[in-house]
């Protein structure tokens, strides 16, 4: 790697050289919350599994294919969750993720949200499979541009691959290509999410 600048810090560095709690063979960890987020044919996909006894999540472990951030901020939330009230571990975000490993390049922070995605969606399993379905949170999808059918959602993952302005995200997403009467509601979805991730 000589004449290549890491652009990460230390702590990222450790958990992509050295990452914690990696899944081997699921088939012998019969996990108790089974999640998988991500398209493999994109590039990153995230499996994420926990045990649980009386509420904790006593172990996790995890397999992905994705990048350096995303390998690096699993192992991270790995280690963040064992122990924890699954009802709290539920509750935490990208954010808290990449804060822990002492921050990430701004690029990368969609990584982040992999293993987040996937952790609730082990909850969620976890919930599934021990009739707790109640307490899993849908997060509904609101429709901002209804011709070409862009939800909030869609503007989150936008603004997470690094839209920053309303003309990347109608390149990417083709809202406002029709009839372009959602332009002020998407402008001001897209400005809330960038507030949110890296404000």
């Amino acid at each position: 790697m000589s004449g290549h600048k890491w652009l990460y810090n230390e702590n990222v560095k450790d958990h992509f050289m050295n990452p914690r709690n990696i899944l081997d063979k699921i088939e012998e960890y019969k996990p108790d919350g089974e999640g998988l987020t991500g398209n493999v044919q994109c590039g990153d996909e995230m499996l994420f599994v926990i045990k649980v006894t009386d509420g904790i999540i006593t172990d996790a472990k995890w397999k992905t294919f994705g990048c350096a951030s995303a390998i690096a901020s699993t192992s991270k939330l790995s280690e963040m969750v064992i122990g924890m009230k699954i009802e709290d571990a539920y509750k935490i975000s990208p954010q808290e993720v990449v804060k822990a490993l002492g921050g990430l390049p701004d690029k990368k922070i969609h990584c982040s949200v992999l293993g987040d995605k996937a952790l609730r969606a082990a909850i969620d399993d976890y919930y599934k499979k021990n009739n707790m379905a109640d307490k899993i949170q849908e997060k509904k999808a609101m429709v901002i541009c209804n011709c070409m059918n862009v939800t909030d959602h869609d503007i989150e993952d936008a603004v997470l691959e690094g839209v920053r302005d309303y003309d990347k995200l109608q390149e990417m997403t083709k809202l406002g290509t029709v009839c372009g009467g959602c332009k002020d509601e998407a402008i001001t979805v897209m400005n809330e999410y960038i507030k949110k991730y890296f404000e």
